[in-house]
């Protein structure tokens, strides 16, 4: 993993040297890219707002001490969350607790997905109450027949749940108020 160096040692403060950038490590996980694209719109919409935010997939953390904030997101499979997510959040639960932390999940497709809120998966909604991480936001998922892995989900790709089903403005205007939020709570 690159460190961002320049940091107030894992203080919440996450402030770089120069006073003027806040460090947001965006994380994602899943099969097929979607979830991906979504992290690197996110981490755009950050540092378009002045912040720094550093794009890792959840299988390539080793630390979350550098970042004054975390944003986690996974592709949902059947309600649950990847498991790369989940170990990120329990390795870390400790470091987690002294930051912000938001969570996201995409998955819902099919005709109905647009506006559709999936709570989370029962182990990962304790792990976020321990944590405090903020609400969990939820954006539809992308289901093509050239990322469908499997046959069921071959089968489903060629189906009314196939296409892409991610809102890109609800998206984008989720993470500039995730954004503005980070500006808020920690120290610039």
């Amino acid at each position: 993993m690159r460190r961002v160096d320049g940091l107030n040692g894992g203080t919440g403060c996450g402030r770089a040297d120069n006073g003027d950038m806040t460090a947001v490590l965006v994380v994602h996980a899943g099969r097929s890219g979607g979830t991906r694209e979504i992290a690197e719109v996110i981490a755009a919409e950050l540092r378009e707002g002045g912040l720094t935010a550093e794009l890792l997939d959840a299988a390539e953390v080793e630390d979350v001490e550098p970042y004054g904030a975390v944003i986690v997101g996974s592709a949902l499979y059947h309600r649950r969350w990847r498991p790369e997510a989940v170990r990120l959040l329990t390795e870390h639960e400790e470091a987690l607790r002294n930051r912000p932390v938001w969570l996201f999940h995409s998955g819902p497709c099919g005709p109905l997905a647009a506006g559709k809120r999936v709570s989370l998966p029962a182990g990962v909604a304790l792990l976020a109450a321990r944590i405090d991480a903020e609400r969990t936001a939820t954006f539809g998922g992308k289901l093509t027949p050239d990322t469908a892995s499997g046959l069921f989900w071959k089968i489903m790709a060629a189906g009314p749940w196939a296409g892409d089903f991610r809102d890109w403005p609800s998206i984008r205007a989720w993470a500039r108020d995730v954004g503005r939020r980070v500006r808020i709570r920690v120290t610039l």
